[in-house]
């Protein structure tokens, strides 16, 4: 006996989860793609931040020591993770913000919108993206810190250090998808992208160690993710760390700035185009 079409059991919710994820998969797919052919994202975010690691470790290092939790170390090595926040920062958060506007206002997402594919699994694969991009810049700056500056990770924080990469990629989708609904207009999401980070690198940790710094500045940064995500880094890389390496108090800083970049994108963000 033959059950009709008809009849058919629905869907289940596992096979809907199932589904949802296959597209998220796909499309994610489709975004590495398009991030590896695009040259100028591939120079901001993977080739930008090996130069910045060159540069700054060039010329504050050699036999200089910074002050780090439990002793001092190279000021180097200290760049390493400082930089490794900016690379993150860079795949999560600026790329994503420049690319999301610049498609929105081309009608891309509009269109993208009206496909089959749920508008969960854009977004969550554009997260997907981040963090495997995240991930490879992270073993690239892993690898010339290893092979120019010998400068490693501990094995027992290696598992945190990569936990910390993924929340921060994460949380900066989740900032970048926030602040796309305030910029209206393609050609300014880089100016204003790189005039909220810039000042944030400098005082949070990345180009300038925290242990130098004014103790306002160090007040101030406290209070935005960007030096959380600098200073979950350096405990993971840092080899005076004991236990596992998990900065927790900085990681839950980071984790409620996502969540209220979260709520911020739920409420304002636009699939159509509003530039004004």
């Amino acid at each position: 006996m033959t059950v009709s079409s008809a009849g058919a059991a629905p869907p289940t919710a596992e096979g809907n989860a199932a589904a949802a994820l296959r597209l998220t998969f796909h499309q994610a797919h489709y975004d590495l793609l398009a991030f590896f052919r695009n040259r100028q994202s591939r120079f901001f975010t993977l080739a930008l931040p090996v130069l910045f690691l060159v540069i700054f470790a060039s010329v504050f290092g050699g036999s200089n020591h910074v002050a780090v939790p439990g002793g001092k170390i190279k000021t180097s090595v200290y760049y390493v993770p400082g930089i490794m926040a900016l690379g993150i920062i860079a795949a999560s958060f600026v790329n994503l913000v420049i690319s999301v506007t610049v498609q929105r206002e081309s009608g891309v997402l509009k269109r993208r919108r009206a496909t089959p594919i749920a508008a969960g699994s854009v977004i969550a694969a554009r997260v997907v993206t981040a963090i495997v991009t995240a991930l490879l810049i992270t073993g690239v700056l892993l690898t010339l810190g290893w092979l120019i500056y010998r400068a490693h990770v501990p094995g027992r924080t290696a598992p945190a250090l990569v936990v910390t990469v993924m929340l921060g990629a994460a949380v900066f989708c989740c900032l970048g998808y926030a602040l796309t609904s305030v910029i209206h207009n393609d050609e300014a999401a880089q100016p204003i992208t790189q005039a909220v980070m810039l000042p944030l690198y400098f005082i949070s940790g990345v180009f300038v160690p925290s242990s130098i710094l004014p103790h306002w500045l160090v007040d101030v940064a406290n209070i935005f993710p960007v030096k959380h995500l600098a200073a979950a880094l350096l405990t993971a890389y840092n080899p005076f760390t004991r236990g596992a390496g998990f900065s927790g108090g900085d990681l839950l800083v980071l984790a409620a700035w996502g969540i209220g970049g979260l709520a911020v994108a739920l409420r304002r963000f636009s699939w159509l185009p509003i530039r004004r």
